[in-house]
């Protein structure tokens, strides 16, 4: 690069590394074993990485909505980039589904319909204040981390490997949350107040988390039971809440619509409004290149 212009070393056409995840990254998959798993249904396995796959997509897009206004500077870059790492699991889980379903994995984020999603209604719901936002991402990153973890021994080479690579981020992603909310619960009366009723929002979504699906049932030794989760989840954030000096709420279950939830395509209409806005440009210029 030479002193006369800094912006050279970003300014050539022939390294397309220098961009952001999704042009010239090396892909982590490069070496992954990508042939199905003997014995597995093809289907289930493309509806697992679809729930797990949405499950990343939505919270990202979620936490792109901080963009440009979040408290301060480093939460303005803390948030973007574990909305990034979210895209970047979604990008590898809705690219295996493909393979099976047909398409790729803008094909899946942009051209499926509500119904078709099959994300907990956990990550579609609004942000709401930053205290709000915090305690969504102390409860799904610490599920999620549990879940990941036990994913690196499935059966699938493709999820095993995605497993291993997120558990490094999400681990960041749940000790984030967690100082986060230490900070705000034992904070000022004011911060300990948002705080308690972000989580009083949250918490009539985290049932669902734990309720095992028929695929992930009969995706033995390739998914996770989900119901084994519950109780390191339980114990990661009880530490967190005693740190915090906030209480863990008492709140029923948000209800399904006839035993069907967010993993069976019934959602919130919140998730309606993410996907116009995520969907918009995508829908308006079909099949457009960028």
């Amino acid at each position: 690069m030479s002193d006369e212009s800094v912006y050279e070393a970003i300014a050539g056409a022939d390294d397309d590394s220098r961009w952001a995840y999704g042009t010239g990254f090396a892909d982590p998959m490069s070496t992954v074993d990508t042939a199905l798993p003997a014995g597995v249904d093809p289907a289930d396995l493309a509806a697992y990485c679809l729930m797990l796959g949405d499950d990343a997509l939505i919270a990202s897009h979620r936490l792109q909505e901080w963009c440009a206004r979040a408290p301060e500077l480093e939460d303005e870059v803390a948030l973007a980039n574990i909305g990034l790492d979210l895209l970047g699991q979604a990008r590898l889980l809705l690219g295996r589904a493909a393979t099976v379903l047909g398409g790729d994995e803008d094909t899946l984020a942009f051209g499926r319909e509500e119904r078709e999603f099959r994300n907990v209604r956990l990550v579609e719901a609004p942000n709401g204040d930053f205290a709000q936002t915090i305690a969504r991402l102390l409860v799904f990153s610490a599920w999620r981390l549990a879940l990941l973890v036990r994913l690196r021994d499935s059966a699938d080479p493709v999820l095993a490997a995605v497993a291993a690579k997120g558990v490094a981020e999400v681990t960041y992603h749940r000790d984030y949350a967690a100082r986060w909310l230490v900070r705000l619960g034992d904070g000022t009366p004011y911060s300990h107040e948002r705080a308690q009723a972000g989580l009083a929002v949250v918490w009539p979504l985290v049932a669902e988390l734990f309720a095992a699906h028929p695929v992930e049932r009969r995706l033995v030794g390739v998914a996770v039971d989900p119901g084994e989760l519950r109780a390191e989840f339980d114990q990661v954030v009880g530490e967190v809440l005693a740190a915090a000096t906030l209480d863990r709420p008492e709140a029923p279950a948000l209800a399904g619509v006839s035993g069907r939830f967010g993993r069976d395509g019934v959602h919130t209409e919140s998730l309606g409004y993410v996907l116009a806005e995520m969907q918009s440009v995508a829908r308006a210029h079909p099949g457009a290149t960028w």
